[in-house]
């Protein structure tokens, strides 16, 4: 699913390594992130040796080689997941679980107690799961923050997001938002076909449709006076 992510998605194929820049190298939007974020795919992990990274959220397929690249990263701590990119139950993948959600938030509380943390999440395309991933832990550290001040930064700072609707709904449960991440995700994906409308074809393909369904669900403003 993931190549067909970065053939489908704005910015996934062809994006720069800018693209995936942190917090601190972007105009300040005033969302009070106790850590520094960086989003990106595989191939752009080689970008980022330098950052001082201090924590690494690696989302991968089951089947796929741990990058090499993470041997010349400073010191850092890592958690690794495994899953693939599916939003339903398929016996020919591994789904997002709630095992793995408890897994990253765990994670992301330990971020909390270390000052001047930098946080890099990816995924294979740095579109779906990572991004998903990500607005979990930023809901989880700052939770007076509502789920569209979330995914607004994380499209600040990754343009090209998709997020993984299985993910969100897990995680939306676990930090009892009450559908707040799930709708916030679901006007993610409205604006993203408004760009590219023939995403639409293209994720039902993918198995991805109930997120285009609920896209297409979102209500747009009345006009005035109704």
């Amino acid at each position: 699913m993931f190549a067909r992510l970065k053939r489908m998605v704005p910015g996934a194929a062809h994006g720069p390594p800018a693209a995936a820049m942190t917090a601190a190298a972007v105009p300040d939007t005033g969302l009070p992130l106790p850590f520094r974020i960086t989003v990106c795919g595989i191939d752009e992990l080689a970008a980022h040796r330098a950052a001082r990274v201090s924590h690494v959220l690696s989302i991968l397929d089951p089947d796929w080689p741990e990058p090499e690249v993470f041997g010349r990263f400073g010191e850092h701590e890592k958690l690794e997941l495994r899953f693939h990119d599916v939003i339903e139950e398929d016996p020919r993948s591994v789904v997002p679980e709630s095992g793995h959600i408890r897994q990253l938030l765990a994670f992301g509380a330990r971020l909390d107690r270390e000052p001047g943390a930098h946080l890099l999440v990816h995924c294979h395309a740095g579109v779906s799961r990572s991004s998903a991933s990500m607005a979990l832990l930023i809901a989880q550290a700052v939770p007076a923050q509502p789920g569209e001040a979330i995914f607004a930064e994380i499209m600040r700072i990754r343009p090209q997001i998709w997020p993984n609707l299985r993910i969100v709904e897990l995680g939306d449960q676990a930090l009892g938002r009450n559908g707040d991440l799930i709708a916030a995700a679901h006007r993610v994906y409205r604006l993203q076909l408004g760009k590219r409308p023939e995403l639409a074809a293209a994720f039902r393909l993918g198995g991805r449709g109930r997120e285009v369904e609920a896209a297409l669900r979102v209500a747009r403003p009345a006009p005035d006076g109704d």
